[in-house]
């Protein structure tokens, strides 16, 4: 990112958090867009927008979609959840994933993270699927509340990814569909699989802040060639005939403009030279604070490959939010994490489970600048001033 002081930059020395990087063929393939009028939800920029994150995610259709949360929405609903259905969640993720199950008339329970990742505990999940629940009349029903529960909902948060070997095994036992949310890991792999091939279905976003980014924009991926055509077809208003406006039941204005596609293609031919940037500077942060006791960086597992989509560490001493001031005031941009989602005024009443970890996670952790165009002399701004606040609380203490 540029530090000048043009229209549109960063002002010189601030440090953002976390901007899109855009370059290669970004300019020329909107440009195609605007100088052939394909700048709607039609065109060529489209088609290739699907079949290029499919075959990254290594699945067969991709359906675009107007951003992430429309891509859960559909995928849910597409996935066969019903009113009143239940959809486990993790507590310890963005709003959006939540919220998508309400839209699709369905209530989320929350369940927590593990200490180490922060991700999607499958002990805990285990352990909520065979204390809480049981089978009734064919359907896994939840003891507390009577209702189905249909589907897990894993997020692999920050770009690292969930532990999915248990999932999928405890999903598979009870019956249960998978839907990935891998709104912020695009790129990472489990265990040399790209993330979006566990499950039913997986969505991403192309949010500004994420690693490629459209302005917007999502994409649900399948192998599921029905699961797919449904998706599709609720994306585009279900609309069931090429020339009349016959719509069998309600459908979405959730498409992708041609215009977004074409700059999600030019960023997708960045994939891996982003994913290489962010992990650089991740490995840059963690060799830093490897002999800081106060800060611990979010650990990446043996079997994970992170994109390090929004770097992390956790605060000691509750220093967390003190830390995020005083970066703020040498204009550093930093973020806690999420609310967890038990705690939202949003979603107050729904269920939760042995949430522990969550509410800790929450308290203690920052996420750092880590945008894909950081450069070596800002990494350096950064860790000089996290460096000077440990030695100003030393002085205090």
């Amino acid at each position: 990112m540029s530090t000048s002081s043009e229209p549109g930059s960063a002002p010189t020395g601030f440090v953002p958090l976390c901007v899109p990087e855009i370059r290669g063929n970004a300019w020329d393939y909107v440009k195609q867009c605007l100088d052939s009028n394909w700048v709607s939800t039609a065109g060529p920029f489209v088609d290739r927008f699907e079949q290029m994150v499919a075959g990254s995610a290594g699945a067969k259709y991709g359906v675009a979609t107007v951003n992430g949360t429309a891509a859960l929405h559909v995928a849910l609903l597409a996935a066969g959840v019903r009113p009143d259905d239940e959809v486990l969640v993790p507590a310890l993720t963005f709003i959006a994933t939540a919220n998508a199950v309400r839209y699709a008339g369905a209530w989320p329970v929350f369940l927590d993270a593990e200490p180490v990742h922060g991700q999607l505990d499958p002990q805990k999940l285990t352990d909520f699927l065979e204390r809480e629940c049981t089978s009734r009349g064919g359907a896994l029903v939840n003891r507390t509340t009577g209702r189905t529960v249909r589907v897990v909902l894993p997020v692999h948060v920050l770009g690292h990814p969930v532990d999915m070997d248990p999932v999928c095994e405890v999903a598979e036992r009870f019956g249960l569909a998978i839907i990935e949310d891998a709104a912020e890991a695009l790129g990472a792999k489990y265990k040399g699989r790209p993330v979006g091939r566990f499950g039913a279905a997986a969505c991403f976003s192309f949010n500004g802040n994420k690693l490629l980014t459209c302005g917007g924009g999502g994409m649900i991926v399948t192998d599921d060639p029905r699961l797919a055509e449904r998706a599709r077809y609720l994306t585009t208003q279900a609309k069931d005939d090429p020339l009349e406006y016959v719509h069998g039941e309600v459908g979405f204005n959730y498409r992708l403009t041609s215009l977004q596609a074409a700059l999600g293609c030019a960023q997708m031919e960045l994939l891996d030279q982003f994913v290489g940037a962010k992990r650089a500077t991740a490995a840059v942060y963690d060799a830093a604070f490897r002999d800081v006791p106060m800060i611990e960086p979010f650990a990446e597992a043996p079997w994970a490959f992170s994109t390090s989509w929004m770097y992390t560490v956790r605060v000691g001493r509750d220093q967390s939010r003190p830390l995020m001031r005083h970066l703020d005031a040498h204009r550093i941009q930093t973020r806690p994490l999420w609310q967890p989602l038990h705690c939202s005024p949003a979603h107050a009443g729904r269920q939760s489970y042995r949430v522990e970890v969550a509410d800790r996670l929450y308290r203690e952790s920052l996420s750092l600048p880590c945008s894909v165009g950081l450069t070596p002399q800002q990494r350096e701004q950064v860790l000089a001033t996290i460096s000077a606040f440990w030695r100003s609380e030393r002085a205090t203490a």
